[in-house]
C-alpha cells in the first residue's frame, strides 16, 4: 500500500486488503448492492477500490456483467424472503411474500 499514490478510501482506509479476481469482486459488489448496502461500506468491508464500486453501481464499468449478477442477487434475495415467509401462516406470511415481490419489482425496474 505504500507504493500507491492515493488513499484507497479516505479517511478510514480499508478494513481488509482484497486479493480476489475482478470477476469475483464484481459478483460480490452486485450481491451487496442487492441488499442495499452503501458503496462506501462495500468497499470498506471487502477491500475493493471505492472507485471500482462506484463505477459498477453507476453502470460506467462492466455494466452488462454487473447487471446480470445484480439480477441474480435480487432474485436470490427475493426467494430467501419468500422462503422465510413459509415459516409463518396466514396474513403475516402473505404480507412478507407481497413485500418481497413488491421490493423485487421495484429493484428490477430500477436496474433496467
Amino acid at each position: 500500500m505504500s507504493d500507491q499514490l492515493r488513499s484507497p478510501n479516505p479517511p478510514l482506509g480499508y478494513a481488509v486488503e482484497c486479493h480476489l479476481p475482478e470477476a469475483q469482486q464484481i459478483r460480490l459488489v452486485a450481491e451487496f448492492h442487492a441488499h442495499r448496502i452503501r458503496p462506501s461500506r462495500i468497499a470498506y468491508r471487502l477491500g475493493i477500490d471505492i472507485a471500482l464500486v462506484d463505477s459498477l453501481v453507476a453502470g460506467e464499468y462492466q455494466a452488462a456483467l454487473f447487471q446480470r449478477w445484480l439480477a441474480v442477487a435480487q432474485r436470490s434475495r427475493r426467494d430467501a424472503r419468500v422462503r422465510s415467509a413459509e415459516k409463518l401462516r396466514g396474513q403475516a406470511a402473505y404480507e412478507i411474500r407481497k413485500a418481497a415481490e413488491r421490493d423485487y419489482e421495484l429493484t428490477a425496474d430500477s436496474g433496467r
